[in-house]
């Protein structure tokens, strides 16, 4: 439909405005329910739908989806190489991580901030802590298991998220997960026993590195199911930005607890810290939650797997640490699962609900 040509909906004709961020508008009837409607509107070639006053984003192409998740995953991947380049206590890398993270966030986050937090419901606000809380015990937990087991298994292991995620959406919000991404986080999971295994027979430092990022990977999904709920109606800025706030305040509390330095680090782990914030945070995870507005969490979680295969490349060139035989094995049977998970996913808008 030409856009300047109005909209035509069961309101009538709507005139050509002279606004050119904003072309039209027209109603919507849910076909199950007549009494309800809702609202489109374009506003910079963009379809939002207003349905019981909340904002559903059309789909993104797909072409675009692919790209963006591309992106995220490369710079997620270079995390744990930068951790390692950074050779400080593995709680003060955490906490320097969010606290650099949330000041880069505030720049974008500042204009109109508390004017959209004001406009959540009470639920949001428990949500948006809870969020933030998983996100700082996510990294206080992940980090610190680089420190006992290989960077190979760690990000395997922290990338199993997706059943975690995949569980609570299916038992909890009986949401309908395809028998293809069943299939293909099966398999994913089937490769992460055969990496946990040789590190079990091995024993010692190592399991305790891959239970501390399996813990790692439960937070991880939490944080994953909690933000995708937020992100139905808060835009992707102010969401990111309080629950990184959360994440440094919660990282800090650890600090105390543990004890952990917060000074006298050489000036190649100090710009350490920064890029950890800049790279795979402001970057890779940031547009990892701009994701969540147009598919469901256990996709996004899936896509995260991905994030092995370079950490583990990066690490084999860079540190010369070559993974065991398990962790090729292993590792192909996760990337192949995220290949069987990802085939022909489509970007699709939240689901229609009459309240």
């Amino acid at each position: 439909m030409s856009t300047s040509a109005g909209w035509r909906g069961t309101c009538g004709h709507v005139p050509r405005t002279h606004n050119p961020s904003f072309v039209g508008i027209r109603t919507l009837r849910n076909n199950n329910n007549p009494s309800v409607h809702g609202i489109r509107t374009l506003r910079n070639n963009k379809a939002i739908d207003s349905v019981g006053g909340k904002f559903y984003h059309a789909p993104v192409s797909g072409a675009l989806l692919y790209f963006t998740l591309a992106v995220a995953t490369l710079a997620v991947s270079w995390a744990a190489i930068i951790i390692r380049w950074a050779d400080a206590d593995p709680i003060s890398t955490a906490f320097y991580r969010m606290l650099f993270s949330s000041l880069i966030l505030a720049i974008p986050a500042a204009p109109g901030l508390f004017k959209n937090l004001k406009k959540l419901p009470t639920g949001d606000y428990w949500r948006l802590l809870g969020s933030g809380v998983l996100l700082g015990l996510h990294f206080a937990t992940w980090i610190t298991s680089l420190k006992y087991t290989t960077i190979s298994n760690s990000v395997i292991l922290v990338a199993t998220q997706p059943f975690f995620v995949a569980s609570v959406e299916s038992f909890v919000f009986k949401e309908k997960i395809s028998t293809r991404a069943i299939w293909g986080m099966l398999l994913a999971f089937a490769g992460m026993i055969v990496i946990s295994r040789a590190d079990f027979q091995i024993g010692g430092n190592r399991l305790f590195g891959d239970i501390l990022a399996l813990i790692g990977a439960f937070c991880a999904g939490g944080y994953l199911m909690l933000g995708r709920k937020i992100r139905q109606t808060l835009d992707n800025r102010y969401y990111v930005f309080p629950v990184h706030v959360i994440a440094t305040v919660t990282m800090l509390m650890i600090v105390g607890i543990f004890h952990s330095p917060l000074a006298g680090f050489s000036g190649r782990t100090w710009f350490c810290f920064f890029l950890l914030a800049l790279i795979p945070t402001a970057l890779g995870h940031n547009l990892y939650n701009y994701l969540l507005k147009f598919i469901r969490a256990h996709l996004v979680a899936v896509t995260i797997l991905g994030e092995p295969l370079g950490a583990t490349v990066f690490a084999a060139i860079i540190f010369g640490e070559m993974p065991h035989i398990a962790t090729y094995i292993g590792g192909g049977m996760i990337l192949i699962g995220i290949l069987i998970a990802l085939i022909r996913v489509k970007s699709e808008p939240i689901p229609f609900e009459t309240a």
